[in-house]
């Protein structure tokens, strides 16, 4: 059958798949969370969740530096990858000889549709749309913080990396009743150096636990860097950054940072 996935490409694909490769860590739960431990044979060295299958599963490389033969070995009739998380070039050089269905989420909703292509993409669509109320009726139960804080929102270090306008954590962090302070620089993820980041002056500093994984010596860092931002805190990337099935649990995370503001 043919479908259309996220950026518009047509992709051919069996009524049933039953050699996928995930290219993405928060599909590749999500996907779990559909049942489909037979059909799933490869996964990246970064898709740890879940635990038993970053342990059996063939791992296919990185997310942008994937073993083309490994993968040529496991013959998948479906592969799926993301436009951000992957590069075009191996995207386009997999779809020469795979069914590559691509995703393309920067927002909650584009997450939910990305997860009903995918059940109906592989028989699961009950369960999907189960898995979508769930999420949905968690982020509408989700309340914003009460007093708008100017969040700046940390993804590297060295040099600094933020997430900025037309991102998923961005949607996360509007979901939040956080402003963005990085939303008006050019591009999606800026870099700053300490300059750029004092005279963003924001109110909130949040360091994710990935892809670069912040810790307390860092909190350290930026509480001196600005020693005015009332708030510096570590935070679980994935709750922000991953558009799976983790979105049902996202809501009650941002409860708990919300909490401790």
């Amino acid at each position: 059958m043919r479908v259309t996935d996220q950026l518009g490409y047509l992709v051919e694909v069996p009524e049933m798949p039953r050699r996928i490769v995930s290219l993405v860590p928060s599909i590749t739960e999500l996907l779990a969370d559909l049942a489909l431990d037979k059909e799933v044979l490869g996964i990246t060295k970064f898709c740890e969740f879940p635990a038993e299958w970053h342990k059996t599963k063939v791992r296919v490389g990185g997310t942008k530096n994937p073993d083309f033969k490994a993968i040529e070995l496991l013959n998948p009739d479906l592969i799926i990858g993301n436009k951000e998380e992957n590069t075009q070039e191996m995207l386009l050089k997999l779809k020469t000889r795979f069914p590559v269905w691509i995703s393309d989420i920067e927002t909650l909703e584009q997450a939910l549709k990305m997860i009903e292509a995918l059940g109906a993409l592989t028989r699961r669509s009950m369960m999907a749309a189960e898995l979508n109320q769930k999420i949905a009726t968690a982020f509408r139960d989700l309340e914003p913080i009460r007093s708008p804080k100017r969040c700046l929102y940390l993804i590297w270090r060295n040099p600094y990396m933020v997430a900025g306008r037309q991102t998923f954590i961005d949607d996360m962090l509007q979901w939040c009743g956080f402003e963005n302070v990085a939303a008006d620089l050019e591009g999606r993820y800026p870099e700053l150096d300490e300059e750029g980041i004092r005279a963003l002056a924001p109110d909130l500093v949040l360091l994710s636990s990935e892809p670069y994984p912040f810790k307390d010596s860092h909190a350290e860092e930026f509480k001196a860097l600005l020693p005015k931002t009332s708030k510096c805190i570590l935070v679980d990337g994935t709750y922000f950054s991953w558009y799976g099935s983790r979105l049902a649990e996202s809501p009650e995370y941002f409860r708990k940072v919300i909490s401790e503001l």
